[in-house]
């Protein structure tokens, strides 16, 4: 399997975790989630309803004695069905690949930045399961030039943010919302990493079909080889 050069510098990069959510600083603090449709726990109530799957999500957390549950690179689910967003009349091109890592965590938790950046962009995103307000950092490392999607924010995370203000690593990014913002999900940090907007501006698809799932996951590879928190 060939490397790209992007993903040779996330690897090489650091060796210890980089933390993004306000209050964790442990890999022990993180539970792994599995929200793909290998999940047969799914079958058993409605994902959709994003209270129902909230209590799910806390279980988890709960039951592994954890503060954080992450998971969803390269996942495919069924959430992403109940919305025209992303549903196509092909299952080649219908979206239900996830390209970001998600944590999952309460409404309000502040988000911090990985890595020393600009702002390149932010908007809110409105679309019924799409990001609500979502920032978009710009790093470098070795010369490589990334970005850094934060989606499901809240909307008072886009009230005093700069286009171009430089964020130095630990800076709080925004605060997770709530369902009522986020795109109707529970609380959780949509991070994902892309190497080429291809043009987008405070957004990025941050879900794929099976028809473009490996140039997308080209594009935007692991955060976990970033951020080593699993």
């Amino acid at each position: 399997m060939i490397v790209s050069d992007f993903e040779k510098c996330l690897r090489d990069f650091n060796k210890q975790p980089i933390h993004i959510i306000g209050g964790v600083n442990s890999q022990f603090d993180y539970v792994s989630l599995d929200l793909s449709i290998n999940n047969d726990e799914l079958n058993r109530f409605d994902i959709t309803n994003p209270k129902i799957l909230e209590t799910y999500i806390a279980s988890v957390v709960r039951k592994g004695n954890k503060k954080v549950a992450y998971g969803g690179y390269n996942e495919v689910r069924n959430i992403y069905s109940r919305s025209t967003h992303f549903y196509r009349e092909s299952k080649l091109d219908e979206r239900n690949i996830h390209l970001g890592l998600d944590l999952w965590c309460n409404a309000g938790t502040p988000v911090l930045a990985a890595l020393n950046g600009t702002v390149h962009s932010f908007k809110n995103n409105t679309a019924f399961g799409d990001y609500g307000p979502t920032v978009i950092l710009e790093h470098q490392i070795e010369g490589v030039i990334f970005y850094a999607l934060y989606g499901h924010l809240s909307l008072a995370s886009l009230e005093t943010i700069q286009l171009g203000g430089i964020v130095a690593k630990g800076d709080v990014v925004g605060y997770l919302g709530d369902a009522s913002v986020n795109g109707d999900y529970p609380p959780h940090l949509h991070y994902q990493l892309i190497q080429d907007l291809e043009g987008a501006y405070g957004d990025y698809k941050g879900v794929t079909s099976i028809n473009n799932r490996v140039k997308d996951l080209v594009n935007c590879p692991d955060p976990n080889l970033l951020l080593k928190i699993y």
